[in-house]
């Protein structure tokens, strides 16, 4: 099923921990409609704008199911079992560009460049959120060393 152009349910429910585990990680049907929200005003702009896919072979997440998240160890209110979020690499870009070019161009409820060295731009994965449904916070961290601060590193 296409959540957008370029994006598939299909790869928003693409999980190795639910693989591994044998878990299951299909969403009821009133999540799909957060799921293309997520597509289209995430990551179709930040694909556009790279010209280049975004990385998803399982072991980053999109939609968790309860049991999913639980079983990666996720927060309770995680965004991701919401369907309202997305953590994206794309091969050959740096994270840090990708997390600031989201924090500038695109509408977003929450933004962390997530388990970053401090080194490597390239390291850790950038998390985005969107919510259709409310206010969005424009929530912008780094988690970093165990450690969360407000903003992006330069």
């Amino acid at each position: 099923m296409k959540l957008s152009p370029h994006f598939t349910l299909e790869e928003a429910i693409a999980s190795a921990t639910a693989r591994r585990m044998h878990l299951d990680n299909m969403p009821p049907p009133t999540i799909l409609p957060r799921l293309e929200f997520v597509a289209q005003t995430i990551l179709e702009p930040v694909r556009a704008q790279f010209g280049r896919p975004i990385i998803y072979d399982g072991s980053l997440s999109w939609y968790r199911s309860a049991a999913v998240n639980a079983a990666c160890g996720g927060v309770a209110h995680s965004q991701h079992v919401k369907g309202e979020a997305v953590d994206i690499e794309i091969a050959g870009i740096s994270n840090i560009d990708i997390a600031h070019y989201v924090a500038v161009n695109v509408s977003f409820d929450q933004l962390i460049l997530e388990n970053w060295d401090g080194v490597n731009p390239s390291s850790g994965w950038v998390h985005v959120s969107a919510v259709a449904d409310r206010y969005q916070r424009r929530q912008i961290l780094t988690y970093s060393h165990g450690q969360i601060t407000a903003g992006l590193p330069r």
